[in-house]
C-alpha cells in the first residue's frame, strides 16, 4: 500500500521492471546469437575478407553495451525517484538518449542492408562447397559435414550432375537418403526467422526508450517543481 508521499516510487517500479527485462532480453539475445553452433561456426570458417565475422563481433557488443545502458538508466530512474534526485533523474534521462541514439541507427542499417548477413553467411557456405568439389581430400570436408550437421541441411541444388559425390560424404545418412534440404535455402529461412525477431525487439526497445525519456523528464519537472512548491509561502521575519 502506498502512501500519497510514496505514490510515485511505486508508480516507477512496474516501469523499472520492465526496462531491467527489456535489458536482460537484449542481452540473451546477443550471447545466443554469438555463442550459437550455427552462427560461430559460420563465424569461424568465413575468411577475413568476408563481412559476416566483423557483422557477428559488432552485434554482439551493440547488444551487451545497449542492454547495460537499458538497465543502468532504469536503475537511476529508480533511485532518482526514491530520493527525488534531479542530478539522477538527469542521468537516466542522458542513458534513455544514448540507447535510443544507438538504435536508431541500427535499425536504419538493419532496413538498408536487409540481404546483407544472409549474403555473406550463404557466402561462407558457397565457397566452402566449392573447395570441398574441387578438391574432396580437402580439410573444408569437415567443415562441410559440420555446416550439415549443425543447419540439418544437404549440400545444395544445382543444374549440373557432378556433385552426388559431395553430398554422399559430408551430408548426414538421413539426409542423403530423404534428399535433405537445400542449404542456402535452409540458412536464408533460418536467418529470416532471426532477424525478424531481432528487428522486432529493436522496435520494441526504440518504443521503451522513446518512453524512458519522456518518464524521465516527467520525474524531473516533478522534482523540481514539487521542490519550489515546498519552498512557497515560507518567509523568514527579520
Amino acid at each position: 500500500v502506498c502512501t500519497q508521499q510514496e505514490l510515485l516510487p511505486c508508480k516507477s517500479l512496474p516501469e523499472t521492471l520492465l526496462f531491467q527485462l527489456l535489458g536482460l532480453s537484449i542481452a540473451t539475445l546477443s550471447t545466443v546469437t554469438h555463442y550459437g553452433l550455427r552462427f560461430t561456426l559460420i563465424s569461424n570458417i568465413s575468411l577475413d575478407s568476408n563481412a559476416y565475422k566483423v557483422i557477428h563481433h559488432t552485434a554482439f557488443y551493440f547488444g551487451i553495451c545497449l542492454s547495460m545502458t537499458l538497465i543502468l538508466a532504469a536503475l537511476l530512474s529508480s533511485a532518482a525517484t526514491v530520493r527525488e534526485s534531479q542530478c539522477l533523474t538527469a542521468m537516466g534521462f542522458f542513458c534513455f538518449a544514448l540507447a535510443f541514439c544507438g538504435l536508431i541507427p541500427a535499425a536504419c542499417w538493419r532496413y538498408t542492408h536487409s540481404t546483407e548477413v544472409e549474403d555473406s553467411m550463404m557466402d561462407v557456405y558457397d565457397f566452402v562447397y566449392e573447395e570441398v568439389r574441387r578438391n574432396t581430400s580437402s580439410f573444408r570436408r569437415h567443415e562441410l559435414t559440420a555446416i550439415h550437421e549443425a543447419f540439418l541441411c544437404c549440400g545444395k541444388h544445382s543444374p549440373f550432375g557432378d556433385t552426388t559425390s559431395v553430398e554422399s560424404k559430408t551430408c548426414p545418412p538421413d539426409q542423403v537418403h530423404n534428399e535433405g534440404q537445400d542449404c542456402l535455402q535452409e540458412i536464408q529461412d533460418f536467418l529470416k526467422k532471426h532477424m525478424d525477431f531481432v528487428f522486432s525487439l529493436l522496435g520494441i526497445a526504440i518504443g521503451f526508450t522513446v518512453y524512458g525519456m519522456f518518464l524521465t523528464s516527467f520525474l524531473w519537472f516533478s522534482i523540481h517543481f514539487s521542490s519550489n512548491l515546498y519552498r512557497k509561502g515560507k518567509y523568514i521575519l527579520r
